[in-house]
């Protein structure tokens, strides 16, 4: 038979003051309970509600850098996207489709217009009249030129005989063989033959001035014509529609073998080499942006950073349109009328109090907040600055390191004192 353990106990005296001690360590503990209750219970008192803190976002008020940015859709564009207009009333014949790839160069339509086939047809018969009597005018005044000068050489034959005649007279009138009045006529034939060899070769000079004036009348004529007929070539030769640039055939204006009017558009070439994005801005933002400014663009391959080149001054549907150019290379995969979101960066506000962005901001137009401590959400006047994507600058009514409900608040009715439940 096993016997028990019973006889091996002993009882054992507590020490003196022990039973007092742990009677003391109760009376504190339950003083303590009553305490953290009566506090918990004033401050549920002085509380208008009481939310789950699972229901709510809460941040803390920090210091940093702000970047003021706002978010933005839009669409790739092509930067050059010309369109395509007959240049006079004529029938079209196309030599492409739509979606079609060309070359610069090529030959998208043809346009046919007897009009101005016509009408170079009858300036190329101008010209060639004209510069017919150009040459006619030219033979006519050498002509001319030649019996002028005939005319001088005569005059000129002439006074030197009367001269030589005079010479003779001269020589024998000193030996009294000549009649006086005879000398006298030959020294009157030579002056006269001298006067009309001069007015003869003043007249050769004349004459040829004369022609020289003709013939530069003639050819400033031909020249008209000539330029009318390079211009009625022009035209022409426009009606052979090519493609400006390397692209594809966007947009088909009109069907094959229609009549159009002059300045009709006719087709539209899409350059996708060179690719923008057009974005559509908020009128609010306007004043605070400017060329240069730097833009983020979410893509479906990643992000690509570019600068606003072009903004738009007119307001269409409260909104201004706005062309950003890409930085460096063109991204790939992008497509034309692709819509894309983009983040306009206007400005950085460094060591400024911030809090990130949440419902507070547009609950009571952002001009209270409540502020956590202790269990208790307080309803705080406060004062924002600027404001982005992301965050908001406080400028007064917290500090850093206050702790802020930035989301959840709609259900707290502009409450004073809100009590968080853990």
């Amino acid at each position: 038979m096993i016997r028990d353990t019973s006889h091996q106990d002993t009882v054992v005296t507590a020490p003196p003051g022990q039973k007092t001690k742990r009677r003391a360590l109760l009376i504190g503990g339950a003083l303590a309970l009553i305490a953290v209750s009566a506090l918990l219970l004033k401050s549920w008192r002085d509380s208008e509600h009481s939310v789950s803190a699972s229901r709510l976002r809460i941040a803390e008020v920090s210091r940093g850098t702000l970047v003021r940015d706002a978010s933005v859709n839009g669409r790739v564009v092509a930067a050059v996207s010309p369109t395509l207009f007959s240049t006079a009333p004529a029938t079209v014949n196309l030599k492409v489709a739509a979606g079609d790839t060309v070359k610069r160069g090529d030959v998208l339509a043809v346009l046919e217009s007897p009009d101005l086939s016509d009408a170079l047809k009858r300036e190329q018969s101008t010209y060639e009249q004209l510069k017919a009597e150009v040459a006619r005018q030219q033979i006519l005044s050498r002509k001319q030129k030649l019996l002028a000068q005939r005319e001088a050489d005569v005059a000129e034959i002439e006074r030197l005989s009367a001269q030589r005649t005079l010479e003779r007279y001269e020589s024998v009138a000193q030996v009294g063989v000549i009649a006086k009045i005879d000398y006298q006529k030959a020294k009157d034939a030579l002056n006269s033959a001298g006067i009309r060899a001069r007015h003869a070769t003043q007249a050769a000079t004349l004459e040829g001035d004369d022609v020289a004036l003709a013939i530069r009348t003639k050819t400033n004529e031909m020249e008209r014509a000539r330029l009318s007929m390079a211009n009625a070539q022009r035209r022409v030769d426009e009606l052979t529609v090519r493609a400006p640039v390397d692209g594809f055939i966007g947009t088909l204006n009109v069907q094959n073998r229609m009549v159009v009017a002059a300045n009709a558009p006719l087709m539209t070439l899409v350059d996708l080499s060179r690719l923008e994005v057009e974005l559509e801005v908020p009128e609010t933002y306007v004043s605070d942006m400017g060329l240069g400014m730097t833009a983020e663009i979410t893509l479906p391959s990643g992000t690509a950073s570019g600068k606003l080149v072009a903004l738009s001054p007119e307001v269409v549907k409260n909104q201004v349109l706005a062309r950003v150019r890409f930085d460096g290379e063109q991204p790939k995969g992008l497509r034309q009328s692709q819509r894309v979101t983009a983040r306009l960066l206007i400005e950085e506000k460094p060591n400024v109090l911030m809090l990130p962005r949440g419902p507070f901001v547009e609950s009571e137009g952002g001009r209270f907040a409540y502020v956590v401590q202790d269990g208790i959400a307080t309803r705080t006047p406060i004062q924002l600055g600027a404001t982005s994507i992301s965050a908001v600058e406080i400028v007064k009514g917290l500090k850093s390191g206050d702790k802020v409900v930035v989301a959840g608040t709609d259900t707290f009715e502009n409450a004073n004192r809100i009590s968080i439940n853990r």
